[in-house]
């Protein structure tokens, strides 16, 4: 799983992508359904035997950090991948605000948006979309193109992504001759080519193989730790939501269930939709030892050995379990609390246990560091 962001509190001011109240709504009449509360109201199936519509998305609140990676989460239908075409105006919202660097991207026009998309933004998607009659070096270099840029220039800023990527030597194949996987890479350098400040990709690699698809989110994880770059990815698999996001918006029905770290969505997931959404995950792969520190007993020893409470669970294991004195959870020279065998055995040995829950120790205390966490728990947070 990627480290953890420390991120401020992101208000509006602060977030790069702000995006508040946000509706898609299929069908006639559609502007009337966020308008009136009582068809807002309306759960799917009653919105469409009420007025033939269908609403995509829904009433949709929250902040993406400047470098944060931001995964948006759920099954077929949930409205995730409507949600991410609304960010650039490729599916027109039916209402609400999108806010990307304190512009209104619902008041420019298609000149501003055609330019904002050329700079601004670049997105992957599950199929790669590569011309067959250009080679790995002209499909990178085509989005330059368009904007007008000279060959030579062109040709040097693809060679440096494609270098980036791992597709040195196959400047001058054609997509054909490549693997899915590949394939998927020239797709990923001709986004970053643009050198854009956000990358919105749109379940990148749920057509790869295992494999492959596992060696292409470690790619994301190296490309983000090197470029930076703010990222919003669609997927619904969880496995890759833990792997690759700072932060998860789990959606149903067009609507938020969850936004939170994905040590949140694990550790205190919003409902039973959330709770069996998580129930398969290994929860100490994913839970850090805040999460299960508890206070000291009375007369119990604390000169045992310290580890920080953004420690796995899985790394803690054999420490604590081959110590003969409580672990110590610390930060900041702050005991947070204290760690036996017992905690880890609650995590470990029963880990798709649907009824276990708990909360931060640094909350329990009053600390509140996950409050601090922009989204928390709150299923239609604003991320502030």
């Amino acid at each position: 799983m990627t480290a953890q962001l420390e991120y401020p509190e992101i208000d509006d001011d602060n977030a790069l992508l702000s995006i508040q109240g946000l509706w898609k709504v299929f069908g006639p009449k559609a502007q009337r359904v966020p308008r009136r509360p009582e068809l807002a109201s309306l759960d799917r199936a009653a919105l469409a035997a009420k007025t033939g519509c269908t609403a995509a998305v829904r009433d949709l609140s929250f902040n993406v950090a400047p470098g944060e990676v931001f995964v948006v989460m759920g099954l077929s239908g949930s409205g995730k991948s409507t949600l991410v075409r609304c960010l650039t105006r490729l599916i027109e919202p039916t209402a609400g605000s999108l806010i990307f660097e304190g512009e209104d991207l619902r008041a420019a026009d298609e000149k501003r948006l055609r330019a904002l998309r050329r700079s601004k933004f670049s997105m992957v998607f599950q199929h790669f979309g590569l011309l067959p009659h250009r080679k790995v070096i002209d499909n990178v270099s085509y989005g330059l193109e368009v904007r007008g840029e000279s060959k030579p220039d062109r040709r040097r800023r693809a060679q440096e992504v494609i270098d980036l990527v791992g597709l040195a030597g196959n400047e001058h194949k054609y997509p054909e001759q490549l693997s899915g996987g590949m394939q998927q890479r020239v797709g990923l350098a001709r986004a970053l080519a643009n050198d854009p400040d956000v990358l919105l990709f749109d379940e990148p690699f749920s057509a790869l193989d295992p494999l492959i698809r596992r060696e292409m989110q470690n790619e994301v994880v190296r490309l983000h730790r090197e470029v930076g770059k703010t990222m919003v990815f669609v997927t619904h698999d969880l496995s890759e939501a833990l792997k690759l996001g700072d932060r998860i918006l789990l959606m149903r029905d067009g609507a938020a269930i969850q936004l939170g770290t994905g040590d949140e969505l694990v550790g205190a997931p919003a409902d039973d939709y959330v709770r069996d959404f998580v129930r398969d995950v290994p929860r100490a792969d994913v839970l850090t030892l805040r999460w299960i520190a508890r206070a000291p007993r009375d007369g119990e020893p604390l000169d045992g050995p310290e580890l920080g409470p953004d420690t796995l669970v899985r790394e803690a294991t054999r420490l604590v379990l081959e110590s003969d004195r409580p672990v110590k959870v610390v930060s900041e020279g702050q005991l947070l609390g204290v760690i036996s065998d017992e905690e880890i055995l609650a995590v470990v040995a029963d880990p798709a246990d649907k009824h276990w829950s708990a909360r931060p120790a640094d909350s329990r205390r009053g600390d509140s560091r996950s409050a601090d966490r922009p989204g928390g728990s709150s299923p239609t947070s604003s991320a502030s």
